[in-house]
């Protein structure tokens, strides 16, 4: 209605109408999603148990075609309703800017018309003299001009007055009244014209060709469909969201959504949902899924060397999502931003009534050695604590930017990871269905510094009921007390030849000649603290987690490895998790989580 849309069609618009015209979208939509899982679920799936043939694998074909069909029409359909939905939204705004101009223009006595013009009437005023003379009544003609865009100038560039006329003419106040009422109606009238055309467009593009044949290439179209509608309606939904509010004020919007509204947000919006804390669980692992090929189709079109480091492990993170996993895999967060963004968890964290959460430290980001290596350390943790109790999840929360190497640490990346990371423990006591649950902290590494800042903020980690140390070159503490869970509740794992563990000062690192003390290896190490704490308790970070002075819980580990000098490798610091490699320190931290404590193998403290 773009070329044709005038003040009086706007006035008119039932918004509603076209909420309405959408309904049938929605439930064709709705057949479809039911019909393709009736599909995959039942027919697809019986067969495949069932029959081994050649005639069984062309059925399955036919039916992967039907199933592609369903989810096309179930997509499709679904972005049409949501266009249409978020038209009738953005055409509010301009539609009462209009009602209000006209409002103003009815008190004054006015005349708005048809063509948006505005008429008003003579006025008795004083002139210059004192004399009462008649300011003559006349028409405005509206501009939608915004307030930054150069005005239209006449032929000689300005506006002319007649010398002698204008300057003793009786200026009438409706004047001035009348032209802001004109060019109230004409922006309206305008924006509600740049809108429709907006979603004229979109629509037009979710139009289908006759005879569509869906096939795999047909499904990468619609991703760019759904962008399409994002971009255009993504305000009409981004307005909705309540961004600055809490976890659990969220939580409670979310709760207040129909089904369809949710569905469309994580349908059309999957960007704005799948990292929201106080979202559940089960609706941002479907977001994140939905985003995650959006994302990866991004970096394949960004190039250069960080894009396809990100590439690789998200194509990756894609693969082992479409595996069986036991436990299932939840995507909780994904993103580009810094050195990338990655939350995983293996088990339901809102079903389960033990829960932890590990931060990962030095090194790491969203690469291969992410995927294959830190997930599988949460991956084992939620194993071993379902070996304890069944209820049980773990998770991998790389949400925030770790240091890439030892000569760049400092406490910002803690400091600046600490505020998110509470935030996202407060979205888990948010939306877990159990009455309490237990939930455990993870910090290795470096991410033992970033849990330990987040233990000291007002009110300590949200939900927190212990707090395991592994690795640790200190938490900016001097004692478990701080970390706001009571000592007997923080547990601390530090191989004896994991040189991190013996990160000596930085005072002392001066004086040790920089990092000669970390080519001795362990012995050096402890040498260089000798030297300048008799304790031998101070590191980087603060007290050692692992010193008696600390005070916190130290539990059984294998001293490892001893570093390579020639590689520059210390496995020592890497294996806590993994029962292959150090199947006590593994066990350990299984029955912390599991809520079993009583059970650890302690070890003296240093």
């Amino acid at each position: 209605m773009t070329g044709s849309l005038t003040w009086q069609a706007l006035r008119d618009l039932k918004t509603s109408e076209l909420t309405r015209a959408g309904d049938p979208w929605h439930e064709v939509s709705g057949r479809s999603a039911a019909d393709r899982a009736q599909v995959d679920r039942a027919m697809s799936a019986k067969l495949r148990e069932t029959q081994e043939s050649d005639a069984a694998e062309a059925a399955l074909g036919r039916l992967r075609r039907l199933s592609r069909n369903f989810q096309y029409v179930q997509t499709e359909c679904g972005l049409v309703r949501t266009a249409l939905n978020g038209l009738a939204g953005d055409l509010i705004g301009p539609q009462n800017q209009l009602k209000q101009a006209l409002e103003d223009a009815a008190s004054l006595n006015f005349t708005v018309h048809e063509d948006g013009s505005v008429s008003y009437p003579a006025l008795q005023v004083d002139d210059l003299t004192g004399a009462t003379r008649e300011a003559r009544g006349g028409t405005s003609t509206g501009s939608s001009r915004l307030p930054l865009e150069p005005p239209v100038l006449g032929p000689a560039g300005q506006q002319s007055l007649r010398p002698g006329y204008a300057a003793f003419r009786p200026v009438n106040p409706n004047a001035e009244k009348a032209q802001d009422v004109a060019d109230r109606i004409a922006r309206a009238v305008r924006s509600a014209r740049e809108i429709d055309a907006r979603y004229a467009k979109t629509l037009d593009g979710l139009r289908a060709e006759k005879g569509l044949d869906v096939t795999a290439a047909t499904l990468k179209d619609v991703f760019r469909d759904t962008a399409d509608v994002r971009s255009t309606a993504g305000t009409h939904l981004a307005e909705g969201i309540p961004q600055d509010k809490s976890p659990a004020e969220r939580k409670k919007w979310w709760d207040g959504l129909t089904d369809e509204q949710r569905q469309e947000y994580i349908r059309v919006a999957p960007d704005l949902i799948g990292d929201l804390d106080g979202i559940p669980v089960l609706a941002r692992d479907q977001a994140n899924r939905n985003y995650l090929p959006v994302l990866i189709d991004d970096l394949a079109r960004r190039g250069g060397d960080e894009a396809k480091t990100k590439l690789d492990a998200l194509r990756m993170i894609q693969d082992k999502l479409g595996e069986s996993s036991h436990p299932p895999m939840f995507l909780l967060g994904v993103g580009d931003e810094g050195n990338g963004r990655a939350i995983v968890s293996y088990g339901n964290p809102d079903a389960s009534r033990h829960v932890a959460a590990y931060v990962p430290g030095l090194g790491t980001k969203l690469d291969g050695e992410f995927v294959t290596g830190t997930m599988k350390r949460a991956e084992d943790t939620a194993i071993g604590a379902r070996r304890v109790d069944p209820s049980s999840a773990s998770i991998i929360w790389l949400g925030y930017d770790a240091p890439q190497s030892a000569d760049v640490m400092s406490k910002g990346d803690a400091q600046r990871g600490a505020p998110a990371y509470n935030e996202f423990m407060a979205g888990l006591s948010a939306t877990n269905a159990n009455e309490d649950p237990h939930v455990t902290a993870i910090g290795h590494s470096y991410g033992s510094l970033t849990v330990g800042t987040a233990a000291k903020e007002s009110g300590g980690i949200p939900g927190v009921d212990d707090v395991i140390l592994l690795g640790s070159p200190g938490v900016g503490a001097q004692k478990a007390t701080e970390l706001g869970v009571g000592k007997d509740h923080v547990f601390v794992g530090a191989a004896d030849n994991d040189p991190v563990t013996h990160l000596p000062t930085k005072g002392e690192s001066a004086l040790a000649a920089g990092p000669a003390w970390l080519l001795g290896g362990p012995e050096a190490v402890r040498t260089a603290n000798d030297l300048f704490d008799v304790g031998n308790d101070d590191l980087y970070f603060g007290k050692d987690p692992a010193s008696e002075a600390f005070g916190a819980q130290r539990f059984e580990v294998d001293d490892g490895p001893r570093m390579v000098l020639e590689a520059g490798k210390f496995d020592a610091h890497s294996q806590y998790f993994e029962p292959e490699r150090d199947r006590e320190s593994a066990a350990n931290i299984a029955r912390i989580v599991g809520g079993r404590p009583e059970g650890i193998v302690r070890e003296k403290h240093r």
